[in-house]
């Protein structure tokens, strides 16, 4: 059995993998580099997006592992299809990411990109000056727009360790934790400091975030976004951006997966970006590496995941066996 992970996992996953299967590194995880690899594989580990014809080059697929809970990353309606079961991973990057949508609003609050970057061309003190524009995040509001396992933590974080206020939306709004005030979407699009997207994206979550909403920001408040980048309207989000109507914005996730070079986000002053790394610690990785292996394993060995996305792909399976017999 051959496993391609499309993406580097920790060592321990793969020396689990390598127990019992043979495992190969995708030479790129650009979708040519995806389809070219997949063809001889056997399962596929991916924390990168799946180009959606994907299984007509990995005809010989039998375990998709998503290598975090992103269920876009895969073709989901063809790999139940075609008898494929898929797992995810949930809440085993949500701490590494809440603790980054922290890291973004002291960033974004203490003005430490502008800061940071000036300080290599410009002269100290007109550097140093720039400390002015530096606010304490503790008096602020966040609002955190789908409160699932990372808002959680977001929300537990911001109101007990800095002790702001902090407004939730999803949903349910009788589930948020007690760290989180309901607050309808506009309402805390409206009385924000900063905006935290971690919501899925779904047909309803789909440019959530478009021209009307962001102009319903403060003009003070900046948008942090860990969850999809299709949740946000990108070209909207630019605009925004440029006029100023918002003061800026962090983002580990993009509309399209990869920024290329002369994209248009780059060139802003007021943008920090990141290539979707928000769950990317060493402790995070350790504890999905071992739990992606896992699941591909216990998948190849013909039983159906913990974690399992598709189990109508169980039911297919089921189906084909009984068939045989």
């Amino acid at each position: 059995m051959k496993v391609l992970l499309v993406d580097p996992i920790d060592p321990s996953g793969v020396e689990l993998l390598r127990r019992k299967t043979e495992v190969f590194l995708c030479s790129e995880a650009s979708f040519d580099g995806i389809r070219r690899d997949s063809c001889d594989a056997d399962a596929v580990v991916t924390r990168s997006r799946l180009p959606d014809d994907f299984f007509d080059f990995a005809k010989k697929i039998k375990a998709v592992t998503i290598h975090g809970t992103g269920l876009d990353l895969v073709p989901l309606g063809a790999a139940t299809e075609r008898a494929i079961p898929v797992a995810n991973i949930p809440g085993g990057n949500a701490q590494s990411v809440a603790e980054y949508c922290v890291l973004a609003m002291l960033t974004l609050g203490r003005n430490a990109f502008e800061i940071t970057t000036k300080i290599r061309t410009r002269p100290w003190d007109e550097t140093r000056a720039l400390g002015a524009k530096a606010h304490e995040i503790t008096a602020m509001t966040v609002g955190i727009v789908g409160v699932g396992e990372i808002g959680r933590r977001v929300a537990k974080i911001c109101r007990g360790g800095f002790g702001m206020r902090v407004l939730g939306n999803q949903r349910r709004l009788d589930r948020l934790p007690p760290e989180a005030e309901p607050a309808a979407l506009d309402k805390l699009v409206a009385e924000s400091d900063f905006v935290v997207v971690t919501c899925p994206l779904t047909p309803e979550t789909h440019h959530l975030f478009n021209k009307a909403r962001l102009a319903k920001m403060k003009n003070s408040a900046w948008l942090i976004n860990v969850g999809r980048g299709a949740v946000v309207e990108e070209a909207a989000l630019i605009e925004a951006l440029r006029g100023k109507h918002i003061a800026g914005a962090m983002l580990d996730v993009y509309e399209h997966y990869r920024l290329e070079p002369d994209h248009s986000l780059l060139s802003l002053d007021n943008a920090v970006l990141t290539p979707h790394l928000a769950g990317m610690t060493q402790e995070s990785r350790k504890r999905m590496g071992v739990a992606a292996a896992e699941e591909t394993l216990r998948m190849l060995a013909g039983e159906p995941p913990k974690n399992f996305v598709n189990p109508e792909a169980w039911n297919r399976i089921n189906e084909r066996r009984s068939q045989d017999r």
